[in-house]
């Protein structure tokens, strides 16, 4: 299965690896973030330890069903590098690149073989794939030999997804075949210029955004193998699952966004809402597993100096809950995204932590969204994950 990184609300693809938040508007995001996996069952959060003299900061991306994260992080002397993790994120590795300075790793599928892009020795960004545990690293240029190209997600058998400029400064969804072989145009929704994809499953149905003639950005689903793109409404798709179950936003009739779960093959469209508490929100879902449980952000619009907070679902999207209500968290941290979850409950999160008087303002909100919780259960909609 794999999807990709992030949270939008993408043009973030590789911003999100390396300087993951900027930009939210809050005070504290400006704070040095850390990267967790987050273990549903034992409910624990682990941070990804410094790799030789990386700084702290540092961005993980996707996980696969083993437990291997890749992410990446901005050494000392500003060059940006990618690793990736044995089982259940022990040990970090850093992978090479293609002859540049900075690297990014995006998706990663069950046999370890990783994607991404990186700088080449002639200083376009085009690409990659890795083989197995992301040993070696090879080119997959670009849809037209000119430009550059970005690998935004790999599925288990092989397929790569990502975007490609095309020499008339178009960008171009592309899938390959297995093992990264062959790279093939995916075109647009309506014949325009712009495309990305940012999930595949093993099907090779792919899912992202494209334009429409009126430049209004649309989410879309492929069929298999990347076959025909059919139109979803409008905003972005990141996830999909082997159901074909697909996740993302889409935007509201005041113009915000908010977090989306489809049926199978990417029928019908439901929004997941939010969790406990008053005032307009805008909120993003980044990746599903196969039992349908969703992650992703809410940022909600009631003054608090600390708005946004990571999410999860149980099976099928049903019943939104705060992820830092959880988990036991280290003292002061606060996760306010999820960008990736497996088959085995384990989570990608970010979290920062904040200067006091914001942890304060954080702990009173956060009672009050157990307080909804406890409120619900008693009223037979108990929470449950799986």
């Amino acid at each position: 299965m794999k999807i990709t990184p992030g949270f939008k609300v993408r043009g973030f693809i590789l911003a999100a690896v390396f300087s993951a938040g900027v930009g939210f508007g809050t005070s504290a995001l400006a704070q040095v973030q850390h990267a967790y996996l987050i273990d549903l069952n034992s409910k624990t959060a682990t941070e990804f330890g410094a790799l030789g003299d990386a700084p702290n900061s540092r961005g993980a991306s996707a996980i696969n069903d083993a437990g291997q994260v890749v992410g990446g992080f901005v050494a000392d002397d500003g060059t940006r590098h990618a690793f990736i993790t044995g089982p259940d994120g022990v040990g970090m590795r850093e992978l090479g690149t293609l002859g540049g300075d900075y690297v990014a790793a995006t998706g990663i599928n069950d046999a370890g073989q990783v994607v991404g892009a990186s700088s080449t020795a002639g200083g376009r960004t085009h690409a990659f794939i890795t083989g197995p545990n992301g040993m070696g690293m090879r080119d997959l240029g670009t849809l037209d030999g000119t430009g550059s190209s970005i690998a935004n997600g790999i599925n288990d058998v092989g397929q790569v997804v990502g975007t490609s400029y095309t020499a008339d400064g178009a960008r171009h969804a592309f899938i390959t075949g297995p093992d990264g072989m062959g790279m093939r145009d995916l075109g647009t929704l309506s014949g325009t210029s712009y495309s990305v994809p940012f999930g595949i499953n093993n099907t090779g149905q792919v899912v992202g955004q494209s334009t429409i003639p009126e430049v209004a950005q649309h989410a879309f689903i492929t069929g298999p193998d990347g076959t025909g793109m059919r139109d979803l409404g409008t905003g972005e798709a990141v996830g999909i699952n082997e159901t074909g179950q697909v996740v993302g936003y889409s935007y509201t009739a005041d113009g915000s966004h908010h977090a989306f779960i489809t049926g199978p093959d990417g029928m019908g469209m439901r929004d997941l809402g939010s969790f406990g508490g008053a005032g307009p929100y805008v909120s993003s879902a980044l990746d599903i597993n196969d039992a349908g449980q969703v992650v992703g952000y809410v940022s909600r619009e009631n003054g608090l100096p600390y708005q946004q907070h990571a999410f999860i679902t149980g099976s099928n999207g049903t019943g939104m809950i705060d992820l830092n209500s959880l988990i036991h968290l280290p003292k002061g941290a606060i996760l306010f995204s999820a960008y990736d979850i497996n088959n085995a409950g384990q989570v990608i999160a970010i979290g920062v932590i904040p200067e006091p008087e914001v942890y304060a303002l954080f702990l009173a909100g956060l009672a009050l969204v157990g307080f909804v919780a406890r409120r619900k259960k008693m009223g037979g909609e108990a929470f449950r994950l799986g």
